[in-house]
């Protein structure tokens, strides 16, 4: 795509390409020993037809057949489809690859494709390995779904600190930087009861095997976390991006070189994201609440709360955590942050200086029950109370 000074952008024109529905077609019909028009349409539905239903899927299968062949890039022969060498190379393509070898369905869907869902097509094969396993297919999609790197394949205990770090910052309403690092500065549990603010029904995850899954099933749009339940619902991600990318064609490798550019109307943006199905609309992150509070706001907040429930004599005064939160849940409704957020907030807060936590050191019988609920584990302390400033 390229432009001519400050006008529209341009684009090869559409003769010769294929559809973003008609790409899974030459995918599917590049498999090893090609596929008739039934297998085509039977092998994949469970991309399309939690969208149209198995007539509509059927004809829509036909017509990209029947444009395809048209165009070029498919061939028929006694009853069997497969790509034409362009057609084979648009496929490539399509999946991020320079060439296209035959291989057998299942490889191309459950490797290439699922890859192609989660916006890894790029990725080398030795990346793409741990979409073969359950447990490495539900990190790569937790990992795409929060924004980390996919570059690695951590274990539980790291993934679930680096969800961690992307909580707090949420709950800051991503106005911060957290300085957790590894993670290593929170306890397992409250790390995890952290990164469970990520799920779509916040609550606490009992290992972090159950947190990872669930956020994967979530994130995927699958009912069950099993390799087969992730599978089905990244392609059909990827099938209903082809399908809101309607009659659209992608210009194939051959028309681009071939022909000389013309004006169209449309954005650059929105071609690069047709030919492209960056990641699946089911991975999207939540949109955290523009109301949550940056560093300076939540310490402004806090610290007036502790004020006006502070216990001790003047020049030592200070006021349970617990108490400092049921005036926040009642004073800051806007903010939606739960307690659990709330508490490594504070922590976060104390550790950037922008407040001051303290811990306690002669614990009264009285006052045991708002201690419990007033702790706050941190490195190798627990904070229990806010400490007001004279």
């Amino acid at each position: 795509m390229s432009a001519l000074g400050s006008g529209a952008p341009l684009a090869g024109p559409r003769r010769g390409g294929a559809t973003a529905v008609g790409h899974l077609v030459l995918v599917r019909t590049a498999a090893s020993g090609g596929a008739t028009r039934a297998e085509v349409a039977s092998d994949l539905a469970p991309f399309f037809t939690h969208k149209l239903s198995p007539a509509d899927w059927r004809r829509l299968a036909e017509k990209e057949i029947g444009q395809l062949i048209a165009n070029g890039l498919l061939a028929e022969t006694k009853n069997r489809l497969a790509p034409t060498e362009i057609g084979t190379l648009a496929a490539a393509r399509y999946l991020g690859q320079k060439s296209l070898q035959p291989a057998p369905w299942s490889e191309l869907r459950d490797v290439m494709l699922v890859a192609k869902g989660l916006g890894l097509e790029k990725e080398t094969a030795a990346r793409l390995k741990p979409l073969a396993r359950v447990e490495g297919l539900r990190t790569i999609i937790v990992q795409k779904a929060f924004g980390l790197s996919v570059k690695k394949n951590p274990p539980p205990t790291k993934l679930r600190a680096q969800l961690a770090v992307v909580a707090l910052e949420r709950a800051f309403g991503n106005r911060i930087k957290a300085g957790f690092g590894k993670g290593s500065a929170l306890s397992a549990k409250a790390g995890r009861l952290l990164a469970g603010q990520l799920s779509q029904s916040p609550r606490a995850f009992t290992t972090d095997a159950k947190l990872i899954s669930e956020l994967a099933a979530e994130y995927a749009g699958a009912k069950e976390s099993t390799l087969e339940g992730l599978r089905t619902g990244v392609l059909r991600g990827l099938g209903a991006r082809a399908l809101e990318a309607g009659s659209a064609e992608i210009p194939t490798p051959d028309a681009e070189r071939a022909s000389m550019p013309v004006r169209v109307t449309e954005p650059a943006p929105a071609l690069a994201e047709v030919a492209n199905d960056v990641a699946p609309a089911a991975v999207a992150p939540k949109v955290v609440p523009s109301s949550r509070p940056d560093l300076t706001e939540f310490a402004r907040a806090v610290k007036k709360a502790a004020a006006a429930r502070a216990e001790g004599w003047p020049g030592s005064r200070k006021a349970f955590i617990s108490h400092v939160w049921d005036a926040i849940r009642a004073s800051q409704p806007s903010w939606q942050v739960s307690e659990i957020e709330f508490k490594c907030m504070l922590a976060e807060a104390h550790r950037l200086g922008a407040l001051v936590l303290a811990n306690a050191d002669l614990k009264d019988k009285k006052s045991i029950p708002d201690l419990e609920s007033s702790a706050v584990p941190y490195k190798n302390t627990v904070w229990h109370f806010v400490r007001v400033e004279e």
